[in-house]
């Protein structure tokens, strides 16, 4: 796969590998044109979205070995649908971005100004970042 961009126009960074994330479970946040949910956007997992995410219906915290995923807590870096990302600012719940591992395709449907509002500060607690600004 030809190299991506983030946010920033720079080269794509890692999001996790441990647990190994993103649509090809290859430690990015790559844009790939079989992946309808557009798993591009690299977030740090907090308790508030992960309830909310399985009271929509995608339990991303139980883990589910026949699918070799670990389930997440918070802390856990992971590469999000961006539409998922959308309705959890929408709700105010949105995680915090992790902007050098996001994929600059994500700028089709949240502005650079937004992505910047939830940029994740490692001086604060998962649970205390993300919420809206």
């Amino acid at each position: 796969m030809s190299e991506q961009n983030n946010v920033f126009g720079t080269e794509l960074q890692p999001c996790s590998m441990d647990p190994k994330t993103g649509y090809l479970r290859d430690g990015c946040c790559h844009e790939h044109p079989q992946d309808r949910g557009r798993h591009e956007l690299c977030a740090i997992m907090t308790d508030d979205f992960l309830q909310y995410s399985k009271a929509q219906g995608n339990d991303l915290i139980t883990p589910r070995p026949e699918l070799e995923f670990p389930g997440l807590s918070a802390g856990d870096r992971w590469c999000l649908c961006v539409g998922r990302w959308i309705e959890a600012e929408e709700a105010g719940v949105a995680p915090p971005v992790i902007l050098e591992a996001t994929n600059e395709a994500v700028l089709d449907e949240i502005s650079a100004d937004t992505l910047k509002a939830y940029k994740y500060d490692p001086s604060t607690s998962p649970s205390e970042n993300g919420s809206s600004p």
